[in-house]
């Protein structure tokens, strides 16, 4: 690599504020504000919105949509068939 036009790559805690979960990575992101973590050194801290301890997909509270309602309610609000326009009716012609 060229020296002197990356960014700096140093630990940061990276909390998320709606699980209550943080973790210790090494990142180029950095922040005004500090947290002393669990070995006693103080790090820039990055509050996150969302992280894979309170996303619904990883947490296992994720809902299943109903596709198969979806498609029948439209296929019985616009008819079935095939091309553009199929489940038109064409009247006066």
């Amino acid at each position: 690599m060229k020296p002197g036009i990356h960014p700096p790559y140093e630990p940061v805690v990276f909390r998320d504020k709606a699980g209550g979960f943080a973790f210790l990575t090494r990142s180029t992101a950095t922040s005004d504000k500090t947290v002393e973590w669990e070995d006693g050194a103080t790090y820039p801290v990055i509050d996150v919105e969302i992280s894979s301890a309170s996303h619904p997909f990883y947490t296992g509270q994720a809902r299943v949509l109903d596709t198969a309602g979806r498609v029948e309610k439209f296929e019985k609000r616009y008819g079935r068939g095939t091309g553009a326009g199929a489940g038109r009716r064409r009247e006066g012609r």
